[in-house]
């Protein structure tokens, strides 16, 4: 998936200011979590953005980065069940559990093992996936495998389980950053990170909500292309697609990616090239676009039918190799023409 590994840290910060009846409108861009970032907020005084971010993103590395070597995540991948995550570690997973349960276990923080031996991951692939090794490696799979304890530590069925919360801190390191910005008094802001978004308030350059994007999945060349754009009215929207590595079918044209099956530990191929997800909160928005992709679209358009918290656009390709689209009610109130 379109998922850029995050914990990686550069923190490049370009800022802009303008004034527009009397408020400033300030834009931060740069690089953080291994990808770029822009904030844009209306305030009448002046944040200290770069300190701030910094500061959000060691927590977050301290607590979830499968890069930093003493993060939480870490040392519990490593089997110290002595370890006592923060409140950080626990809401991530909390939320991870939910997801997972909601989608029937294709949303997994603990499926790494088998993207990686498939060489969809930043993983070595295994080259000898033979059924036994397989079904070893599915062993180590499933978010039920893991708990957190009273005491804040952390338990494994398996001490090799491993747990890789990248599809979803992204968004919830969003949240925190809004939380930021909201207790600095700002109320009108739009936060993008990766390709995943928040927004409060509104632009009030244009005086309405704030309006973004969802990519083309057959743009071509540098120029970016749209394939609808969305106005944001006090919600956070994530994107996931497997579109830029998409294979065509030579007798049919359809075009399809990859997934894996974390229930059957098999890679199976998937005719959902996109999904974006519109939520009250990013770190939700984050994980249910993954979790549809893991989906795919006949299990996505099933779930979705009793999951009434989020409004979703699936972009799909038919058996004839047309680009479709899946679109719930809540979204398309948000589309703008």
């Amino acid at each position: 998936m379109n998922r850029i590994s995050i914990f990686i840290i550069t923190v490049l910060t370009l800022v802009s200011c303008d004034s527009k009846g009397g408020l400033d409108i300030a834009t931060f861009q740069g690089e953080a979590l291994g990808t770029t970032y822009s904030v844009q907020y209306f305030s009448e005084g002046e944040l200290d953005f770069t300190k701030s971010m910094d500061s959000i993103v060691d927590i977050v590395n301290g607590s979830m980065s499968t890069y930093q070597q003493d993060s939480d995540i870490s040392m519990v991948n490593r089997g110290d069940s002595t370890v006592t995550v923060d409140e950080h570690f626990i809401k991530v997973f909390e939320a991870s559990k939910k997801i997972y349960s909601e989608s029937n276990g294709f949303f997994d923080p603990t499926v790494g093992v088998l993207v990686n031996a498939y060489g969809f991951g930043p993983g070595k692939a295994v080259t000898d996936l033979y059924a036994e090794r397989l079904d070893s490696l599915n062993k180590l799979v499933g978010l039920n495998k893991v708990r957190i304890n009273e005491d804040q530590t952390v338990s494994k069925e398996n001490p090799n389980v491993y747990i890789d919360f990248n599809a979803i801190a992204k968004g919830y390191t969003i949240d925190i950053i809004g939380h930021y910005l909201e207790n600095n008094g700002v109320s009108d802001y739009l936060i993008e990170l990766g390709g995943e978004l928040k927004a409060r308030g509104k632009n009030r350059s244009s005086g309405k909500e704030w309006l973004v994007g969802i990519d083309n999945p057959l743009q071509e060349g540098p120029e970016r292309q749209f394939n609808a754009k969305v106005m944001l009215k006090n919600a956070s929207m994530a994107t996931s697609g497997n579109y830029r590595k998409y294979r065509v079918d030579s007798l049919t044209g359809e075009r399809f990616v990859h997934t894996v099956n974390p229930i059957t530990g098999f890679a199976e191929k998937s005719n959902l090239l996109s999904a974006s997800v519109i939520a009250e909160n990013c770190m939700m928005a984050d994980g249910y676009a993954t979790a549809l992709m893991a989906m795919g679209l006949d299990r996505s358009a099933s779930m979705l039918k009793e999951l009434k918290s989020i409004e979703v656009y699936l972009i799909y390709s038919d058996e004839n190799g047309s680009i479709k689209t899946y679109v719930t009610p809540g979204f398309k109130s948000n589309l703008v023409d």
